[in-house]
């Protein structure tokens, strides 16, 4: 069987993230989402490492969900999965003929089939007993995604590490506090051919490209080279928040203001 190789400082921020938020434990079923880009790859070969290495025992698959587009071909992650002895499969839908009707032309089409492939992991998840949905966000799109909650939505919100789906099952974030760049030099130093946009379905309909992510995450390269902590300390913010010093009244501490 064989190995990825793994650089030890992306396997401390992995064990750190997990023990930290205790998102895979003893007796845990563990369904990877696998799309077969940088960030999904490097997920499910650290997870597969903690397998192997874990003072305690769970359960995990990888799975790929299909749109039912023409011409989607996962022959490639199929073979890489037995060569690494990954359990794996193909879940099919018919996501991409329910978009034609429900999606109108023009529109932003990342929550629209972001949404769509969260639900039928979930489906997958709650009919073949796994507990756990893992997804492969990282840092980097934690604090894309704060800074677009606040200049777009007006509203103070990012990625949390694990939190408790609508229909029961935990979703998790192992690589939450991993930087995009080193999942990328994973791949590039296993020689891992991976997947990009050109999967999305949205590349076959008339929508509007995600624009204002682009801008961000552009926004955000050019700050971080005068400011080269930026992402350590966003993420150190992440974890002290001051929520009285907002102007929502419901965190205030009432006793010490006086309302006339």
């Amino acid at each position: 069987m064989k190995r990825a190789k793994i650089s030890k400082k992306l396997l401390r921020v992995f064990g750190k993230t997990n023990a930290r938020f205790r998102l895979i434990g003893e007796g845990d079923r563990v369904l990877v989402a696998l799309s077969g880009g940088k960030d999904s790859l490097s997920l499910v070969h650290l997870i597969k490492n903690m397998q192997q290495h874990a003072p305690f025992k769970f359960e995990f698959q990888a799975v790929t969900v299909k749109y039912g587009m023409d011409g989607e071909d996962y022959g490639f992650l199929q073979e890489h999965c037995r060569e690494f002895d990954i359990p794996y499969e193909v879940y099919e839908t018919n996501i991409y003929d329910i978009s034609q009707d429900t999606m109108r032309e023009g529109s932003s089409f990342c929550s629209y089939f972001s949404r769509m492939r969260r639900g039928a992991l979930y489906t997958y998840a709650l009919e073949h007993g796994f507990n756990k949905v893992a997804l492969g966000h990282h840092l980097d799109d934690a604090v894309e995604s704060f800074f677009m909650n606040m200049l777009y939505n007006g509203s103070l919100r990012s990625m949390p590490p694990i939190y408790k789906a609508d229909r029961g099952v935990h979703v998790i974030r192992p690589l939450i506090e991993a930087r995009e760049e080193q999942l990328r030099n994973f791949a590039l130093e296993n020689n891992f051919l991976t997947i990009g946009d050109e999967a999305c379905p949205a590349m076959k309909i008339a929508t509007k490209m995600p624009y204002n992510r682009a801008k961000t995450k552009e926004w955000l390269r050019e700050l971080e080279e005068s400011h080269e902590n930026l992402f350590r300390t966003v993420k150190a913010s992440f974890a002290h928040i001051h929520e009285d010093t907002f102007l929502d009244p419901k965190h205030w501490n009432r006793d010490d203001i006086e309302f006339k």
